[in-house]
């Protein structure tokens, strides 16, 4: 009788063991990849150059992504619903005044392509033939065309000005 409840106790154990799945994690934090952009010296292509009280507001939009910052890289997103996501970029290296703001327009055209990950993660979106064009106080872009944003590890256009 000791050796069948052995034999049972260990069958349930095996069996309970066998049946666990594992535990899926996501290892992305963000899936989709936002559009990185670094802003550096006209003059001095090398040089990083920080954009004073920067703002920027998706079109359609109402509320700013970065507000009043200083930064010389940011991260924004594109629509995964639409093929074009244009921004509306306003610096103010004066005073601060909304009168001294100036804004240049980043019009950013693709095809999104939907990815699945995993079950934990989903899926996400990736963007391929991209296309870039600016007005305003954008001097230059690095590029005005990208075959695909997969990842955001990097910057994928610098902004002179």
């Amino acid at each position: 009788m000791k050796i069948l409840k052995k034999l049972i106790v260990c069958a349930v154990l095996i069996s309970m063991a066998i049946s666990c799945e594992k535990d899926d994690f996501c290892e992305f934090s963000s899936p989709t990849p936002n559009l990185v952009l670094r802003f550096y010296d006209k003059d001095v292509n090398d040089d990083l150059k920080s954009v004073q009280r920067l703002s920027i507001i998706a079109q359609g939009k109402t509320d700013s992504l970065y507000m009043n910052r200083t930064v010389d890289s940011i991260a924004i997103p594109l629509n995964t619903n639409a093929t074009e996501t244009i921004y509306t970029i306003k610096r103010n290296e004066a005073t601060g005044n909304i009168a001294d703001n100036e804004t240049a327009t980043l019009t950013i055209r693709y095809t999104p392509e939907e990815q699945y990950l995993s079950r934990s993660c989903g899926f996400r979106f990736i963007f391929n033939n991209i296309t870039f064009e600016k007005t305003g106080w954008i001097d230059s872009l690095s590029i005005t065309t990208l075959e695909t944003i997969n990842s955001q590890e990097n910057a994928h256009v610098n902004i002179f000005h």
